[in-house]
């Protein structure tokens, strides 16, 4: 629930004012789930004050765990912002679920930062989604380092997860600190040792000569590695010659390499003794971009026509863009919003414009809306400020229109920002409301849940009549059954439909007969068809070949008004017939008791005769899928796909980051769950995207599985 802070009494400050972009670090936070990036976040908080003390995961108490279904999971499932002030710079965390499901999550909180923490655990290590999402960073160029965590755990063993950092990320992940006996770190620069033993903060002293020999290979590497990427060319001939560099050197270039993208600093951290929490605000500030140094994206008019490149300047025009939004039962909705360009102030009137995602059930949509109001969110909190500048983020409330994706703009001046790249949700859950009531509450949810999460996509299949909800995976679909039911919507979920077709697989001859008499009033109508099928996607035929009027030319529309109708509703499964020809060449009619009605029925009486005397082929849509696994997976993916009745289309190896592409055409009835059964093959480093090719037969004894379910 979104509270001002003077009604929750958490906050320790107020909220951070910031006047100017060089004052502002935006960092996210990266990592498998249980890395300990929650509990990070809280005690980076309570160190600078924000917060009166941390809270815990466990307890449900922590600040970005504020979501109801986070704390029942006890782990992070959306997106949360968490501002404090260092050295007088605004640092906004934005804290990030580690499981897969929240991928689309993750991707808002890339979007909105200029910098990425990647968080591991002392205890387990790097697993391979890290090292896809390091190499994703790696893609835009965003300046990364590396906090290991948990160095209290039993498990934990700092120098195997340095070594599994520098395999994984690559050689220029190095070490600043080293953990000694104390608890304690020792600074590879400035070789002076910071004293935990009486938690944060440390005191202070050098480091003494056994020490200095249990750094001195990490220093000497470290050294090599700044000068190598120092602007000054003479560095390294003075270090090789002898020549001692002064530490303020080393750090100035230090962060300058940080700040490129071109090293990645290793700080060992633990929330729960203090341990690291200075040295790690220390590197956020002076070693992470500043929204200045960060390329902004691109920007066009309301048509697509091109604009003046964006920059980060207070005083420019107004961009900025909805990276996330929630609906709070008390604020109504709350969106979470990055000031790329301008600034945004209480009392504005702005334009909202949302477009491109009309395939994920977000139509595109232009409105003018007024902000009252300007927060800077801590968690679920709500603090007020005078506004937000160009490079922070901030929170908006009671838009009637902002989705997450959604980009602001000056009323006068609308622009359209290119959205960043949404997931794609592959997992089908199908619901069904308990009662005609929890209907419309169910409709009512869905359209919020859906404006704040793109990685939610609602169908209403037509073919199999279904209320499907596309969702991420398992825990995802968890979270948004949660939501839904927690906003006082009774619904119940069952097994997904594929949408099948029938077809005729020879032809038939039909005879439709209704003669009945009713009140006093006779219906009568009598046609004859003969089937024939078609192509594949040739779609229907109806031919008229009655001759000498034995069914009157007003009646034959009606016939085939019939035959369509019945062909809609299936003949042996219920599912469409398709790709066929129904010629009417014979029938009767009477002179008083014929009529429409009675035509149509014969029509579909007919089509049942013809299915019982024909041949029936049950269809299934066949999809072609492409897989990215890292190139170990290859041949277990490739074998799976054979298990789901695939066709493989080749594979091709070698791309960026080690990942190949496998391609294959595979039944859709065979791709239900395969969203999670991938994840489960391939150590949730596989991802896979579908396209719809056609329509196949389905091996008979599938389809008379199918007929005997729906008997």
């Amino acid at each position: 629930m979104a509270q001002k802070a003077s009604e929750k009494g958490q906050a320790g400050v107020g909220a951070p004012a910031v006047t100017e972009p060089g004052r502002v670090r935006n960092v996210v936070l990266v990592g498998r789930s249980g890395s300990g990036k929650t509990t990070l976040v809280e005690a980076l908080l309570a160190a600078t004050g924000t917060i009166s003390r941390a809270g815990g995961v466990a307890d449900g108490t922590t600040v970005t765990d504020h979501d109801p279904a986070a704390i029942r999971q006890q782990r992070s499932v959306a997106l949360s912002c968490a501002p404090l002030l260092h050295q007088d710079v605004k640092v906004n965390l934005l804290d990030t679920p580690g499981f897969a499901d929240f991928v689309g999550e993750l991707r808002a909180g890339l979007r909105a930062a200029d910098a990425a923490l990647f968080v591991v655990s002392a205890a387990d290590g790097v697993d391979d989604s890290t090292v896809a999402l390091w190499d994703e960073c790696a893609a835009v160029g965003m300046p990364r380092a590396v906090a290991v965590t948990r160095l209290d755990h039993p498990r934990a063993d700092y120098d195997q997860a340095l070594q599994d950092c520098q395999a994984a990320f690559g050689d220029n992940v190095l070490p600043v600190f080293r953990p000694v006996p104390g608890p304690g770190l020792i600074g590879l620069v400035t070789l002076r040792v910071l004293d935990y033993a009486n938690g944060h903060p440390p005191r202070v002293g050098l480091a003494g000569p056994e020490q200095l020999a249990l750094v001195a290979a990490d220093r000497d590497t470290l050294i090599e590695g700044v000068i190598a990427e120092s602007e000054d060319e003479t560095l390294m001939d003075r270090y090789v010659g002898g020549a001692e560099i002064d530490a303020g050197t080393l750090i100035r270039d230090l962060e300058k390499a940080v700040a490129k993208g071109n090293f990645f600093p290793v700080v060992p951290v633990c929330g729960y003794t203090g341990v690291g929490l200075d040295a790690l605000l220390d590197l956020l500030v002076s070693g992470f971009p500043t929204p200045l140094e960060h390329a902004l994206p691109v920007v066009t008019g309301l048509d697509g026509s091109p604009r003046a490149p964006l920059t980060c300047d207070p005083d420019g025009p107004l961009v900025a863009e909805v990276v996330r939004t929630t609906i709070d039962r008390h604020v109504g909705r709350v969106s979470l919003v990055r000031v790329f360009s301008g600034t945004l102030r209480p009392d504005q009137t702005l334009h909202v414009s949302g477009h491109g995602l009309a395939e994920r059930g977000h139509p595109d949509h232009d409105a003018d809306e007024r902000v009252a109001h300007v927060y800077a969110p801590l968690g679920a909190q709500l603090r007020e400020i005078p506004g937000a500048v160009a490079g922070d983020l901030c929170a908006i409330t009671k838009s009637g229109s902002a989705e997450t994706g959604d980009t602001l703009s000056a009323r006068d001046a609308p622009l359209l920002m290119t959205p960043w790249r949404m997931p794609e949700p592959l997992l089908p859950i199908a619901v069904v409301a308990k009662t005609r009531s929890d209907e419309d509450a169910l409709a009512k949810n869905l359209a919020r849940l859906v404006a704040g999460d793109p990685a939610l996509r609602m169908e209403r299949n037509r073919d199999t009549r279904q209320l499907v909800l596309w969702t991420m995976g398992e825990s995802h679909a968890d979270v948004v059954l949660d939501r839904l039911r927690s906003g006082g919507v009774e619904l119940d979920t069952e097994p997904v439909k594929v949408a099948l077709r029938e077809t005729f697989g020879s032809g038939a001859r039909g005879h439709g007969r209704h003669v009945k008499q009713s009140g006093g009033h006779g219906q009568y109508a009598v046609c004859d068809i003969e089937v024939e099928p078609l192509p594949r996607g040739a779609g229907f035929v109806f031919v008229d070949k009655v001759v000498g009027g034995a069914v009157p030319h007003h009646y034959i529309p009606s016939v085939e008004k019939g035959v369509r109708a019945q062909l809609e509703k299936g003949v042996t499964a219920g599912f469409p017939v398709v790709d066929l020809r129904v010629t009417l060449y014979d029938g009767k009619a009477h002179s008083v008791d014929s009529s429409d009605a009675a035509f149509q029925t014969a029509g579909a009486l007919a089509v049942r005769s013809a299915a019982e005397n024909g041949q029936i082929t049950l269809l299934e849509p066949v999809d072609e899928i492409e897989v990215r696994v890292p190139e170990t997976y290859v041949g277990v993916v490739m074998s799976d796909l054979s298990g789901r009745r695939g066709r493989p289309l080749g594979s091709e190896s070698g791309g960026a980051g080690g990942v190949s592409l496998v391609r294959a055409e595979v039944p859709a009835t065979e791709l239900v769950r395969y969203a999670v059964e991938l994840r489960a093959l391939t150590s949730g480093t596989g991802t896979f995207s579908r396209r719809y090719l056609r329509h196949e037969p389905m091996p008979s004894q599938l389809a008379e599985g199918v007929r005997a379910s729906v008997r």
